[in-house]
């Protein structure tokens, strides 16, 4: 359709508290929104109307305008909608919004109806139950299993030699499953909002202090920070803690003697938004545990991952408000942080 004169909502729509925009059944771009849309999106209802649907979503998350477009015409056709789809407003942030897509005639024109909720809050609730829930059915019950396997082997066996072996085993085991503590209060810390307070930082000075205390720790480790562009953004330790998962994953996983760390500083060329990539030679990280943090595939006793490090990442990162990326090649693994940009303090 071709509207010289937008259509605009009832006017019983615009003092709601929900987001309510109304969407073109056919481009399925925006022709109307209430004053509570915008706030949620950050863009006013004339930058939306120019719009397309991969604009203001979520890169890693994305929902292509096909996509869209076949959830509107249903709706117009009478079969309301119900989805998750995930916002990335105007300054960068990245939201979970629920959308409710129903029939609207306008001057016996279809439309298709949007309720649209923010529920990041509860969608990152209900992530962290899950995983909580996951660990506890796979990596502690394994772990346990082998214990109590180990436990039961030392009270049969009289051999000192075999003996030790198993408690060397059980000890090992135990300390396995004190990281998964440690990483599920890193994540409890990193997604409690009252828990944190975050601020402005020099992204090259947040990094290099990591980094600095990570050399202290790993001193045969080469750790590179190349800074191309001069970038400030708003974090708490969630920063710190899913940077030095990824650095420490690139020296302990590598063949190396003297493992190589890059982490590269800058801004995203597509989006604008702070890149921080950290580069190593390991072997490419392993389908299962990428596949582990996909919550679109069901994880069972032999998909899941072995560990929680990456969860630790994701989950960090994502509390900030920002992506997480992985490129594996036969040379090393990439993982890329992209968060919301701020400006530097000189240029208020």
């Amino acid at each position: 359709m071709a509207y010289q004169v937008p259509t605009r909502l009832p006017k019983q729509f615009e003092q709601l508290r929900v987001g309510i925009a109304l969407f073109d059944p056919e481009s399925g771009t925006i022709v109307d929104a209430n004053e509570s849309l915008e706030s949620m999106f950050g863009y006013s209802t004339e930058a939306l109307r120019k719009m397309s649907v991969e604009a203001y979503s979520a890169n890693t998350y994305a929902f292509s305008r096909d996509d869209v477009v076949q959830q509107i015409q249903l709706a117009v056709d009478g079969q309301p909608q119900r989805f998750k789809w995930r916002i990335k407003r105007q300054d960068g942030r990245l939201i979970w919004t629920q959308i409710d897509l129903s029939r609207l005639s306008i001057d016996g024109e279809p439309f298709a109806l949007a309720e649209i909720r923010d529920i990041t809050e509860y969608t990152n609730t209900s992530r962290r139950v899950s995983l909580l829930s996951r660990i506890m059915r796979h990596n502690l019950r394994n772990d346990l299993t082998v214990i109590a396997g180990r436990a039961q082997q030392i009270q049969s066996e009289v051999d000192t030699d075999r003996i030790s072996k198993h408690t060397e085993k059980i000890e090992e085991k135990t300390n396995d499953i004190d990281r998964i503590t440690d990483s599920v209060r890193e994540i409890e810390r990193a997604t409690t909002p009252a828990q944190t307070k975050r601020v402005r930082r020099n992204t090259f000075a947040a990094v290099t202090e990591t980094v600095e205390k990570l050399s202290d720790k790993y001193p045969t480790a080469k750790l590179t920070v190349e800074k191309q562009t001069e970038m400030w953004f708003s974090i708490d330790s969630a920063f710190n803690q899913a940077l030095r998962h990824a650095i420490e994953n690139g020296i302990v996983h590598s063949n190396s003697t003297a493992p190589s760390v890059t982490i590269t500083i800058g801004e995203s060329p597509n989006t604008g938004r702070v890149e921080v990539s950290i580069s190593d030679s390991c072997p490419p990280i392993p389908d299962i545990e990428l596949n582990a943090l996909d919550e679109s595939i069901e994880n069972t006793d032999v998909s899941h991952g072995t560990g929680v490090g990456l969860f630790v990442m994701k989950w960090c990162v994502e509390s900030l408000g920002g992506e997480i990326t992985f490129d594996r090649t036969n040379s090393g693994n990439t993982v890329s942080f992209y968060f919301p940009p701020e400006a530097s303090p000189s240029d208020q």
